[in-house]
Protein backbone atom coordinates (compact mmCIF):
# COMPACT_ATOMS: atom_id res chain seq x y z
CA UNK A 1 0.00 0.00 0.00
CA UNK A 2 0.99 3.49 -0.67
CA UNK A 3 1.13 6.34 1.80
CA UNK A 4 -2.13 8.06 0.78
CA UNK A 5 -3.90 4.80 1.10
CA UNK A 6 -2.52 4.27 4.58
CA UNK A 7 -3.75 7.73 5.64
CA UNK A 8 -7.20 7.03 4.29
CA UNK A 9 -7.28 3.65 5.99
CA UNK A 10 -6.32 5.18 9.35
CA UNK A 11 -8.98 7.87 9.01
CA UNK A 12 -11.60 5.31 8.29
CA UNK A 13 -10.65 3.26 11.34
CA UNK A 14 -11.44 6.23 13.54
CA UNK A 15 -8.34 5.70 15.58
CA UNK A 16 -8.22 9.34 16.52
CA UNK A 17 -5.77 11.77 15.00
CA UNK A 18 -3.59 10.89 12.15
CA UNK A 19 -0.41 12.50 11.18
CA UNK A 20 -2.30 15.34 9.50
CA UNK A 21 -4.75 16.07 12.30
CA UNK A 22 -4.25 19.20 14.41
CA UNK A 23 -3.93 18.87 18.13
CA UNK A 24 -3.52 22.22 19.98
CA UNK A 25 -1.86 20.72 23.09
CA UNK A 26 0.78 19.06 20.99
CA UNK A 27 1.42 22.30 19.07
CA UNK A 28 1.90 24.30 22.30
CA UNK A 29 4.28 21.76 23.84
CA UNK A 30 6.25 21.55 20.56
CA UNK A 31 6.66 25.36 20.58
CA UNK A 32 7.68 25.38 24.27
CA UNK A 33 10.29 22.66 23.70
CA UNK A 34 11.51 24.45 20.55
CA UNK A 35 11.85 27.81 22.32
CA UNK A 36 13.54 26.25 25.40
CA UNK A 37 15.92 24.34 23.20
CA UNK A 38 16.58 27.46 21.14
CA UNK A 39 17.34 29.52 24.26
CA UNK A 40 19.63 26.82 25.69
CA UNK A 41 21.48 26.50 22.40
CA UNK A 42 21.69 30.28 22.06
CA UNK A 43 23.05 30.65 25.60
CA UNK A 44 25.52 27.75 25.65
CA UNK A 45 26.09 26.23 22.21
CA UNK A 46 25.86 29.30 19.96
CA UNK A 47 28.89 31.15 21.49
CA UNK A 48 30.98 27.99 21.29
CA UNK A 49 29.90 27.38 17.69
CA UNK A 50 30.54 31.04 16.86
CA UNK A 51 34.01 30.95 18.50
CA UNK A 52 34.89 27.75 16.67
CA UNK A 53 33.69 29.24 13.38
CA UNK A 54 35.62 32.47 13.93
CA UNK A 55 38.72 30.52 14.92
CA UNK A 56 38.33 28.38 11.83
CA UNK A 57 37.99 31.55 9.71
CA UNK A 58 41.15 33.01 11.28
CA UNK A 59 42.99 29.71 10.69
CA UNK A 60 41.85 29.62 7.08
CA UNK A 61 42.86 33.29 6.64
CA UNK A 62 46.31 32.55 8.13
CA UNK A 63 46.67 29.51 5.90
CA UNK A 64 45.65 31.56 2.85
CA UNK A 65 48.17 34.26 3.80
CA UNK A 66 50.83 31.63 4.32
CA UNK A 67 49.92 29.98 1.01
CA UNK A 68 50.10 33.38 -0.71
CA UNK A 69 53.50 34.06 0.87
CA UNK A 70 54.77 30.60 -0.10
CA UNK A 71 53.39 31.09 -3.61
CA UNK A 72 55.31 34.37 -3.85
CA UNK A 73 58.45 32.69 -2.57
CA UNK A 74 57.97 29.84 -5.06
CA UNK A 75 57.56 32.33 -7.90
CA UNK A 76 60.69 34.17 -6.77
CA UNK A 77 62.57 30.86 -6.51
CA UNK A 78 61.32 29.89 -9.98
CA UNK A 79 62.54 33.21 -11.41
CA UNK A 80 65.87 32.75 -9.65
CA UNK A 81 66.08 29.20 -11.01
CA UNK A 82 65.33 30.45 -14.52
CA UNK A 83 67.97 33.18 -14.15
CA UNK A 84 70.54 30.69 -12.86
CA UNK A 85 69.69 28.28 -15.66
CA UNK A 86 70.13 31.04 -18.25
CA UNK A 87 73.44 32.02 -16.65
CA UNK A 88 74.57 28.38 -16.64
CA UNK A 89 73.66 28.05 -20.31
CA UNK A 90 75.51 31.26 -21.09
CA UNK A 91 78.55 30.10 -19.12
CA UNK A 92 78.48 26.69 -20.81
CA UNK A 93 78.28 28.36 -24.21
CA UNK A 94 81.18 30.65 -23.30
CA UNK A 95 83.23 27.66 -22.09
CA UNK A 96 82.53 25.81 -25.31
CA UNK A 97 83.60 28.84 -27.34
CA UNK A 98 86.78 29.15 -25.28
CA UNK A 99 87.50 25.43 -25.68
CA UNK A 100 86.95 25.67 -29.45
CA UNK A 101 89.21 28.72 -29.65
CA UNK A 102 91.90 26.97 -27.58
CA UNK A 103 91.61 23.83 -29.72
CA UNK A 104 91.87 25.88 -32.93
CA UNK A 105 94.88 27.74 -31.55
CA UNK A 106 96.53 24.48 -30.48
CA UNK A 107 95.82 22.93 -33.88
CA UNK A 108 97.33 25.96 -35.64
CA UNK A 109 100.40 25.77 -33.37
CA UNK A 110 100.81 22.07 -34.11
CA UNK A 111 100.40 22.64 -37.84
CA UNK A 112 102.93 25.47 -37.72
CA UNK A 113 105.35 23.33 -35.75
CA UNK A 114 104.86 20.45 -38.20
CA UNK A 115 105.49 22.81 -41.13
CA UNK A 116 108.64 24.13 -39.46
CA UNK A 117 109.90 20.61 -38.73
CA UNK A 118 109.06 19.60 -42.29
CA UNK A 119 110.98 22.59 -43.64
CA UNK A 120 113.93 21.81 -41.34
CA UNK A 121 113.99 18.17 -42.41
CA UNK A 122 113.72 19.22 -46.04
CA UNK A 123 116.58 21.72 -45.66
CA UNK A 124 118.73 19.16 -43.84
CA UNK A 125 117.99 16.63 -46.53
CA UNK A 126 118.92 19.13 -49.23
CA UNK A 127 122.17 19.91 -47.43
CA UNK A 128 122.93 16.23 -46.99
CA UNK A 129 122.14 15.56 -50.65
CA UNK A 130 124.38 18.49 -51.64
CA UNK A 131 127.20 17.24 -49.41
CA UNK A 132 126.81 13.71 -50.78
CA UNK A 133 126.82 15.10 -54.31
CA UNK A 134 130.01 17.02 -53.58
CA UNK A 135 131.59 13.91 -52.07
CA UNK A 136 130.49 11.83 -55.03
CA UNK A 137 131.89 14.41 -57.45
CA UNK A 138 135.16 14.55 -55.49
CA UNK A 139 135.28 10.76 -55.46
CA UNK A 140 134.57 10.65 -59.18
CA UNK A 141 137.33 13.19 -59.78
CA UNK A 142 139.77 11.12 -57.77
CA UNK A 143 138.81 8.02 -59.64
CA UNK A 144 139.00 9.91 -62.92
CA UNK A 145 142.46 11.15 -61.95
CA UNK A 146 143.52 7.63 -61.00
CA UNK A 147 142.08 6.21 -64.24
CA UNK A 148 143.66 8.99 -66.29
CA UNK A 149 147.00 8.46 -64.58
CA UNK A 150 146.81 4.73 -65.05
CA UNK A 151 146.02 5.20 -68.73
CA UNK A 152 148.72 7.80 -69.12
CA UNK A 153 151.18 5.60 -67.22
CA UNK A 154 150.60 2.81 -69.65
CA UNK A 155 151.06 5.18 -72.57
CA UNK A 156 153.94 7.09 -71.23
CA UNK A 157 155.39 4.44 -68.98
CA UNK A 158 158.51 5.57 -67.29
CA UNK A 159 158.03 9.32 -67.30
CA UNK A 160 155.21 9.13 -64.75
CA UNK A 161 157.19 7.01 -62.38
CA UNK A 162 159.69 9.76 -61.85
CA UNK A 163 157.26 12.65 -61.09
CA UNK A 164 153.87 11.04 -60.13
CA UNK A 165 152.79 13.71 -57.60
CA UNK A 166 153.30 16.59 -59.99
CA UNK A 167 151.43 14.73 -62.74
CA UNK A 168 148.56 13.97 -60.33
CA UNK A 169 148.24 17.67 -59.45
CA UNK A 170 148.29 18.63 -63.13
CA UNK A 171 145.49 16.20 -63.99
CA UNK A 172 143.41 17.29 -60.97
CA UNK A 173 143.65 20.95 -62.06
CA UNK A 174 142.66 19.95 -65.58
CA UNK A 175 139.61 17.99 -64.35
CA UNK A 176 138.64 20.82 -62.00
CA UNK A 177 138.79 23.22 -64.94
CA UNK A 178 136.63 20.80 -66.93
CA UNK A 179 134.15 20.52 -64.06
CA UNK A 180 133.85 24.30 -63.81
CA UNK A 181 132.99 24.55 -67.49
CA UNK A 182 130.10 22.14 -67.20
Amino acid sequence: MTLPMLVLAAAEDGAGGGPFSLEPGLIIWTWIVFIALFLLLKRFAWPAILRATEERERTIARQLDEAERLNGEAKAALEEHKRLLANARHDAHALLQEAKAAADKEREMLLQRAREEHDQVLERTRKEIGAERERAIAELRREAVDVSLAAAAKLIGERLDADADADRKLVERYLAAMGDRH
